[in-house]
């Protein structure tokens, strides 16, 4: 009879014990296991870019471009913030001449730099490894206050453009802080 009610006794604590101790090791086996990384994907469509470019670049085509939170780790499990920051890096081709129309206005003072630095690993195949590339410090500043100026509700943007005239190709890595 003893040995029957150590059987009882072991298979109550067993089931006691094991129960919530497996629960919580599938809990934390769920919330430390490691998410994906964010990877976004490489888009070509051209209305959201001449919607927020347009006015001030003119029409562009053939875009390869990302846009996404830059605060978004994907982990699906915390709680978003109040404010997000919204990335979109690329490059599109310009109207025949565009590029060159622009880099020409003498009060924005273009200079040749390299090429851009802190490109995601995506878009790097897409820039021409021999473009000569100019920037504008003035530019810049006028395209975010024009920027922000027709997009009022698309996030306060605050971005650097840099210019191919060979290929008439706009570079642009805009980030957009939405409150």
């Amino acid at each position: 009879m003893d040995t029957q009610r150590g059987r009882t006794d072991r298979r109550r604590f067993l089931m006691i014990a094991g129960v919530p101790l497996l629960t919580v090791g599938a809990g934390l086996t769920y919330l430390l296991w490691p998410e994906p990384p964010l990877r976004p994907e490489v888009r070509s469509d051209l209305e959201p870019l001449n919607r927020r470019l347009g006015p001030f670049l003119g029409e562009l085509t053939d875009a390869h471009w990302l846009g996404y939170d830059i605060d978004d780790t994907g982990d699906s499990r915390s709680i978003p913030g109040p404010d997000s920051r919204v990335r979109v890096v690329g490059v599109a081709r310009l109207a025949a001449g565009g590029a060159a129309a622009i880099t020409g206005r003498p009060e924005h003072a273009f200079a040749a730099v390299g090429a851009p630095s802190g490109v995601p690993a995506a878009l790097k195949q897409h820039l021409p490894a021999a473009a000569a590339w100019q920037h504008s410090p003035g530019f810049d500043a006028s395209a975010n206050r024009q920027g922000a100026d027709s997009q009022a509700s698309d996030g306060l943007p605050s971005g650097r453009y840099l210019f191919d005239t060979a290929r008439d190709l706009v570079h642009f890595d805009v980030l957009y802080l939405f409150t």
